[in-house]
């Protein structure tokens, strides 16, 4: 088998928050949209996002009960600088999402990143690292394992303050 993976498919509760969610805080558009039981996206070249209803993909694998939460996943959308990231946070925020980390330079490979979770739980990664390329044929390149191109560990200068939002307790149980 090739090293590929072309759906990425999450069980998802809430259908039309989630169609808000992408649609609204990403600026995605469906390439298919089922109502009450999946939306897809294209998410790069030869690869789709699938949000299904949770009780339909239940039933979709054999009425197991597997869709109790999602746990130990994030999914990254890297962005061209740091003002991107604060930027698509706002929006992402204004969608329903919840912040889980305020951006910050992080402690590994220079990244520079925030944290939100989605309205069904999926936590995103929003990150800049200037020393990691994504190339137009979709390769990546992580750069110096050295630490060449990363971000100090100091605060960002850049901004003029702290973005005003409260991290997001914790989902209930």
């Amino acid at each position: 088998m090739n090293p590929e993976v072309h759906f990425l498919t999450f069980a998802t509760a809430d259908l039309d928050a989630a169609r808000d969610f992408y649609k609204r805080g990403l600026g995605w558009e469906p390439i298919a949209d089922v109502t009450g039981v999946i939306l897809y996206f294209q998410v790069a070249p030869g690869r789709v996002l699938g949000l299904f209803d949770a009780l339909k993909f239940d039933r979709d694998l054999n009425g197991e009960l597997i869709t109790a939460g999602i746990s130990g996943v994030t999914l990254t959308c890297s962005v061209g600088s740091m003002d991107e990231v604060d930027a698509t946070l706002l929006r992402l925020v204004g969608a329903g999402a919840h912040v889980l980390k305020l951006p910050e330079i992080g402690m590994f490979g220079g990244v520079y990143h925030a944290y939100v979770r989605d309205p069904n739980g999926i936590v995103w990664e929003v990150a800049h690292n200037p020393g990691w390329l994504i190339r137009d044929d979709g390769t990546v390149e992580l750069g110096d394992r050295h630490g060449r191109h990363r971000l100090s560990r100091r605060k960002r200068p850049e901004r003029s303050g702290p973005i005003p939002l409260p991290i997001s307790p914790p989902p209930p149980e």
